[in-house]
């Protein structure tokens, strides 16, 4: 037993013991939400129920929403649809959608009658909107007020309608449309004159995302903006729901390891598991396309070597060094990409200006590749001197000529692993795609051309 079902066991143990019963239960409610979930999730689901009818009922929808999903759907399958609507209906709106999402035909239509009128037309609608869209991340909680209130009667508004849960650190204003015409924070309003008009201190610009804007695109803006909350509209400006900074570092979390997958060849899934979360059919299926594809392409290199059989066997010195003409192309190739994937995932750089990345590229490599050249030039001559008697060529000219393929092969591979990840932004792909497995087998290839090219030019 692992040491998180150690403590899970340690909170259920006191709190079906009678004499410490009262005391654990004040103290899981102090617990932060983020620990008290991760504690839930190390016990049984009969433990989970039951301590869930312990604990007050507003954070008993934080804690499910900070389950992984997995746990989540598997609570579902284990309880009644009641019981778990009950739930369901205290989630906060955009964890509420992204596990209706997760559900089947058959169990959405089971567990719709047991929810709430509202609950329902909400749920149904967050649902609707393309998971990776601003529309699919966004939450209906938040609060509203009128450009035309004074701020006394904004602030008594919200003591009064505005329920617990929602979202309290910006006020939107919205006009008899209910479109958006300015931002308040409640500091502004809490410091602001009691009779002075809620649009006398609103914010009139501020940013804001489209219903079917792209994520990734909605959390830059959060991390641009330095924002606790992005307000999201339709084409008439009218406020459809909010964005949360929390959502934003998901986001950009999930696209994190998208990208880390897509850049290893692992093909990435619809959601993001841990390691132990995922079985091993899963990590089976979502390594072995690019493997089996990487493979097949990597023959190449055997056929490439094969047509050098006569060279190998005059001079099988050559075959010593192939290994570290393959690596350094592969090293130097796969750090270009990195490097450029970043700047364009950053917005630094893009494929407007290609000619320059790769001329920029062009100079590193060719300062990198004058250094590695020299250092390789020097250790053949140290680690080969013993075998000169058995060479038809002089082991400084093997050993320029050798360097001199490994330069060619530095320089190439820098441009290939800039340029490829360009070439398919360009064509509409994900950079990351043509990234570390691809780029590896493609200057192999091209690496054991130029190895072969160089040394039929220099000894034969």
């Amino acid at each position: 037993m692992g040491k998180a079902e150690d403590y899970a066991n340690y909170w259920y143990r006191r709190i079906n013991e009678p004499e410490s019963r009262r005391t654990a239960l004040q103290e899981l409610e102090k617990m932060p939400v983020a620990e008290l979930a991760d504690m839930l999730q190390a016990l049984k689901i009969e433990q989970v129920v039951e301590i869930f009818s312990l604990i007050r009922e507003e954070k008993q929808g934080l804690v499910f929403s900070d389950f992984d999903m997995s746990r989540r759907l598997e609570l579902y399958q284990n309880v009644s649809r009641k019981w778990f609507a009950s739930l369901f209906e205290k989630m906060p709106s955009d964890n509420r959608a992204d596990t209706f999402q997760q559900f089947n035909t058959q169990e959405r239509v089971s567990l719709l009658p047991y929810l709430n009128k509202a609950i329902r037309e909400d749920v149904l609608k967050l649902s609707g909107y393309p998971h990776d869209t601003a529309g699919g991340i966004m939450s209906t909680d938040f609060a509203i007020i009128s450009e035309h209130q004074s701020c006394q009667e904004a602030m008594q508004e919200i003591r009064q309608e505005v329920p617990r849960d929602k979202m309290l650190y910006y006020l939107y204003v919205l006009d008899e449309e209910m479109s958006i015409k300015g931002v308040v924070t409640l500091k502004e309003l809490v410091i602001a004159e009691p009779n002075e008009l809620v649009s006398a201190i609103m914010m009139h610009e501020f940013p804001y995302a489209i219903l079917d804007e792209d994520r990734e695109s909605v959390a830059k803006k959060i991390e641009k903006y330095d924002l606790v909350a992005l307000p999201v509209v339709n084409e008439k400006k009218q406020l459809m729901g909010i964005v949360h900074h929390d959502d934003a570092i998901e986001v950009i979390r999930t696209e994190q390891t998208e990208d880390m997958e897509k850049f290893m060849g692992i093909m990435p899934g619809s959601e993001v598991l841990n390691y132990n979360q995922t079985t091993v059919t899963d990590h089976f299926r979502k390594r072995i396309i690019w493997l089996a594809i990487l493979t097949v392409v990597g023959f190449l290199s055997g056929m490439i070597i094969r047509q050098y059989e006569e060279a190998l066997s005059a001079l099988m010195i050559l075959a010593l060094y192939i290994p570290m003409i393959a690596d350094t192309g592969g090293n130097s190739g796969s750090q270009a990409a990195t490097v450029v994937i970043r700047a364009m995932a950053l917005g630094q750089v893009s494929t407007a200006n290609w000619l320059n990345i790769l001329l920029k590229e062009t100079r590193i490599s060719l300062m990198l590749a004058t250094v590695l050249g020299v250092i390789s030039f020097v250790l053949i001559l140290v680690l080969s001197w013993e075998n000169t008697a058995a060479l038809n060529h002089g082991l400084g000219t093997i050993a320029l000529g050798i360097s001199v393929a490994l330069v060619l092969q530095v320089v190439t591979s820098t441009i290939i692993g800039a340029g490829l990840p360009l070439l398919v932004n360009r064509f509409g792909g994900d950079p990351a795609v043509a990234a570390s497995p691809a780029i590896t087998t493609v200057v192999d290839i091209t690496g054991l051309m130029i190895y072969f090219g160089v040394a039929t030019l220099f000894f034969f």
